[in-house]
């Protein structure tokens, strides 16, 4: 049986005071939840006061992004050495806020302003198997646009991400790699994907899995689901045979709210 995992999102949230105080909330009501692991990932200038929180507790430090070299002239990259060395244990990789794909954008935010973010399929490539040879646990994210959706593009886009993501990756180091499905249209939007379609795009990224790992290998991924989850939808989620947990952004930023999540995905199974 996989093991449900809830890991908070703080994006570009929380400085060092804020950091602490939401984490050490969290430990008070969740270091020793049993049943469903859980990851904060704060921003890079919070991660050794977050892993200071957290001590002597279940719960384990992510980082938002990771960089595929180890030293250089790489002017505000972070390697899997760095990110070691602050603690961490998981990374977030492809967000598709940093492919440059978001579900909603102030009006100034333009396309073109938006390449700033600059992931992609190649660079996601890069930076999994940077984590996976520094022995960071990858939490990859894949989804679509609205307008892909729209388009009937859901199923290719997706899957397409995920083999990408994988390709060059041997069935043996996969075992530890983290899939996330948010639906772009679906993260800071408040809207959520119904819970069946959600397990059913889950459902799709096993099987591509499968033709890139093997069956064997694929039943043991995890996938989580994000966009805007919250404890309305949660229990119908967590719910869903495909789904193994979520990739909580608004909803981590309060203690409260999040471990209403946790305690629901430890529930589940």
């Amino acid at each position: 049986m996989r093991t449900p995992i809830m890991a908070g999102n703080w994006k570009m949230n929380c400085d060092n005071d804020e950091a602490w105080e939401l984490a050490v909330a969290i430990a008070n009501e969740k270091g020793d939840v049993e049943g469903c692991e859980v990851v904060l990932c704060p921003p890079a200038t919070a991660l050794t006061t977050v892993l200071a929180a957290i001590e002597d507790t279940n719960i384990s430090l992510g980082a938002q992004n990771i960089f595929w070299e180890e030293s250089g002239a790489y002017t505000g990259e972070l390697s899997g050495p760095m990110l070691l060395s602050c603690g961490c244990q998981h990374v977030i990789i492809g967000h598709s806020e940093r492919r440059g794909r978001f579900g909603s954008a102030d009006e100034d935010f333009t396309p073109e302003l938006q390449q700033v973010f600059g992931d992609t399929d190649a660079s996601v490539n890069r930076k999994l198997q940077a984590a996976l040879s520094h022995g960071l646990v990858p939490i990859v994210c894949v989804g679509e646009l609205l307008s892909e959706r729209q388009e009937g593009q859901t199923d290719e886009v997706v899957s397409g991400q995920v083999t990408a993501a994988l390709a060059g990756v041997e069935a043996d180091d996969a075992e530890s790699i983290i899939l996330a499905y948010e639906p772009v249209w679906a993260i800071g939007t408040g809207e959520v994907c119904d819970a069946e379609e959600a397990n059913r795009v889950c459902g799709l990224i096993r099987r591509t899995l499968a033709g890139c790992v093997g069956e064997g290998t694929a039943e043991q991924i995890r996938i989580l689901y994000g966009g805007s989850v919250k404890s309305a939808n949660v229990v119908s989620l967590m719910a869903q045979p495909e789904i193994d947990g979520g990739l909580v952004g608004g909803a981590s930023l309060q203690a409260e709210s999040f471990c209403e999540l946790i305690a629901a995905a430890a529930a589940s199974k």
